[in-house]
């Protein structure tokens, strides 16, 4: 699976790593990953560790997932990233909407 979920025991915080390519072959993936949140307003951290590339489906992805759930946490990061996905994220003006790490 390229996409997996951790919600912590104590349900303050989610960790959706994206393992692979981050493209729209990880849609249906990615969606569920986020579509349960628990009763507590989560942290929710997007974990690229493992990630080898993303391309501009995955950037709608995830402005997509804020939309969806900006009201539903308490604030989104992107952690983990390599130099070029962080660039692609800076030259996209993510840093803008996202906590970039």
């Amino acid at each position: 699976m390229s996409v997996t979920r951790h919600l912590s025991s104590d349900g303050k915080e989610l960790t959706i790593s994206i393992h692979g390519k981050f493209d729209f072959g990880v849609v249906h993936e990615f969606r569920r990953a986020y579509s349960s949140l628990g009763d507590e307003k989560p942290v929710v951290y997007i974990d690229l560790r493992n990630t080898e590339y993303l391309d501009s489906s995955a950037l709608g992805m995830l402005l997509n997932m804020r939309k969806a759930i900006i009201n539903q946490v308490e604030s989104v990061a992107i952690i983990n990233t390599n130099p070029q996905v962080k660039s692609i994220l800076e030259i996209s003006r993510f840093d803008k909407l996202f906590k970039i790490e």
